[in-house]
């Protein structure tokens, strides 16, 4: 497999494009170098076959959801208190609905995971790691809540995020930002 990570980014970036627009069923190597503006053939290169793609798109949209720098240093910032437990579901509810197509790949690999166990395998063991280092940073840092109201939190701004991405006109960006608030209000209310 080649090695250019510049190229194999470009090809998962494209990869990304393709499945939130096309789904699974549209996820071709031929279709993924289009997107890529890459020779045909290239996607064939980079994935040893349809399994490693897949993993690989995972990895892609987590990397990217990733706080920068400047949005970890304001998380650390100021007082640790129920207000900033607002404000950073406010920044990731931001953050990864702002990947809009990250985040509809990811509803399609999890849909394909119900197929394939490998890589149900592999979305559960980075889903579990994501889920723990959520609760080890509220906790490390002292936030209010318990690991309970960590999970709580993402679970119902995970479905938020898919109804605002899916159904944009359900809920306008004001209701969404009430709709964050409460949910931490009451997640922490529990504890």
């Amino acid at each position: 497999m080649r090695k250019n990570d510049q190229r194999r980014n470009a090809l998962l970036d494209g990869a990304i494009e393709v499945l939130a627009r096309e789904g699974a069923r549209g996820l071709t190597f031929r279709a993924i170098d289009a997107e890529a503006g890459t020779p045909v053939g290239t996607a064939t290169n980079y994935f040893a076959n349809r399994d490693d793609l897949l993993t690989q798109i995972a990895e892609r949209v987590y990397q990217r959801w990733m706080p920068d720098e400047a949005t970890w240093a304001a998380a650390e910032a100021g007082p640790q208190d129920r207000a900033k437990v607002v404000e950073l579901m406010r920044e990731t509810v931001g953050r990864v609905a702002g990947f809009r197509s990250g985040h509809l790949a990811m509803v399609e690999l999890r849909l394909e995971a119900t197929r394939r166990p490998e890589l149900r395998a592999v979305l559960t063991e980075r889903v579990r790691a994501d889920v723990d280092a959520n609760v080890a940073y509220h906790l490390k840092r002292g936030l209010p809540g318990d690991a309970v109201s960590v999970k709580l939190l993402m679970l119902a701004l995970n479905w938020l995020i898919m109804e605002t991405l899916t159904l944009p006109e359900l809920f306008a960006p004001e209701e969404v930002d009430e709709l964050v608030v409460k949910a931490v209000e009451r997640s922490l209310t529990a504890t």
